[in-house]
């Protein structure tokens, strides 16, 4: 475990992106094994509408838990500044100010979840016979989600600090945790959907309590004092300036899922179950690619504090390359054992795992195009530009999505699945496009006026 902050502005480049990118990717897998775990449980024990429940619920626990995670973003990118300019009394008062507001966003977010679970599930369309599992399974999650907003800070510190494999660590302890509970929860107390919502949120709480632990562990100016958390007014806006639009653009990303979620719906029980397990799927192509841009965005905040504008076009270009390798290998891959995999998840319903097999092919195949994306979104938030991706994403992704269902997916000739699910390769390259020229245009003018900031 480390204790002090890693050099991300020296070295060689390529080896140092794939050496901190990996430990992020097995994270991610972790994080995402807890609702496989949930998803596999439930199809095997429970029955596909269960499954229906559990999946119908992704899109909007994403729709209100990005907001305060994109602050958690605007955490890390503060933190890396800080370590790359060497000011470390700014990475401490940050340290200090993420914490606590972490634990706000969490609690705010308990009160949100529980109380509207039923109005936004029924907003969103949930069939009768899935609603009610559905709201079960929200309200017990948003019952452990200060746990989530504190390891997701915590975690975020970290790695800004070039630590990747200590939440790696933690999510491995609290995965096995999260399995074992689900396996008690389900099969021997028979809490269906209940079980498996208290024990991914009894692990979520085993995670924080580490990311704390190690935080206070700490021998750089990242070490958490308790006695000293604080708001610090500075630290605190620079960090809503960079995380707060990262979590708009979250949200309204989530937004034309909920939307696409609501068109899915609209298809039946059966659809929804082969959708949720194909998203499963698809999450660990995603989480993969997600983590290179998770790496870029650390890196180049280092290396913005530090003004080293040559090495930033190196950082775009080497994890372009690594996401796009991560996306085709393993979209491909996931189209190739497609039923195989969603095997797993759903066992009662041959037609179920057809229509899974159908978004697979539509959005696992070219899920490079969301990496590369996603990796331009990292570069300039790691540069302290967040308004500008949140504003070319809102229009690029969630405009694009929104519109394609309003309009060509309304017709009768063209109200099916495939049609519904192109919208997401189209909006990923107009999207990546756009970001990829401000990118290179903000990157010029920084050079010019030979500055690292970014307003």
């Amino acid at each position: 475990m480390h204790n002090k902050s890693a050099d991300l502005t020296e070295g060689p480049l390529l080896k140092g992106l794939i050496s901190y990118t990996i430990p992020i990717i097995l994270t991610g897998v972790l994080q995402l094994l807890f609702n496989a775990a949930d998803l596999v449980v439930v199809g095997r024990f429970c029955g596909s509408i269960s499954v229906a429940a559990v999946g119908a619920c992704g899109a909007v626990i994403n729709l209100l838990v990005n907001l305060f995670i994109g602050l958690s973003v605007g955490a890390g990118v503060t933190v890396a500044h800080g370590i790359g300019a060497g000011k470390d009394e700014d990475v401490r008062r940050t340290v200090h100010t993420a914490i606590p507001l972490a634990f706000i966003c969490g609690a705010a977010l308990t009160v949100v979840g529980i109380a509207g679970a039923k109005m936004i599930l029924t907003l969103m369309g949930t069939p009768d016979n899935v609603i009610g599992l559905s709201a079960t399974y929200m309200r017990i999650y948003f019952s452990g989600i200060v746990a989530s907003t504190l390891y997701n800070f915590g975690g975020a510190i970290l790695r800004a600090a070039g630590d990747t494999k200590s939440p790696l660590y933690f999510l491995t302890s609290a995965g096995i945790m999260n399995v074992l509970l689900n396996l008690f929860f389900v099969i021997v107390i028979k809490m269906d959907v209940a079980g498996v919502a208290l024990a991914t949120a009894l692990s979520q709480t085993l995670s924080a309590v580490l990311v704390i632990r190690a935080l206070m562990k700490r021998e750089d100016a990242c070490r958490l004092k308790l006695r000293e958390m604080r708001i610090y007014g500075r630290q605190l806006w620079k960090i809503i300036r960079i995380g707060f639009p990262a979590g708009i653009q979250g949200s309204l990303f989530s937004i034309s899922n909920v939307i696409i979620q609501s068109s899915v719906n609209s298809f039946g029980s059966v659809v929804m179950s082969g959708n949720a397990a194909a998203q499963n799927i698809e999450g660990f192509v995603y989480i993969s690619m997600n983590s290179v841009s998770q790496t870029a965005l650390n890196y180049a905040g280092q290396n913005h504090g530090a003004g080293k504008f040559d090495r930033l076009k190196k950082i775009m270009f080497g994890c372009l390359g690594l996401a796009f390798g991560a996306g085709v290998s393993l979209g491909g891959m996931s189209v190739l054992l497609a039923r195989p995999l969603l095997s797993i998840y759903i066992t009662d319903s041959d037609e179920a795992v057809k229509y899974g097999v159908v978004r697979l092919l539509f959005i696992c195949l070219p899920y490079f195009l969301c990496g590369i994306m996603d990796v331009a979104t990292g570069m300039l938030r790691g540069i302290g530009s967040s308004i500008a991706p949140m504003f070319i994403t809102v229009a690029g992704v969630c405009g694009l999505r929104i519109l394609w269902i309003y309009t060509v997916f309304r017709l009768p000739q063209y109200h099916s699945l495939e049609i519904l699910y192109s919208s997401y390769m189209i909006s990923w390259s107009v999207t990546f496009a756009v970001e990829f020229v401000v990118f290179w245009l903000m990157l010029r003018k920084m050079s010019q006026k030979g500055t690292a900031r970014i307003s």
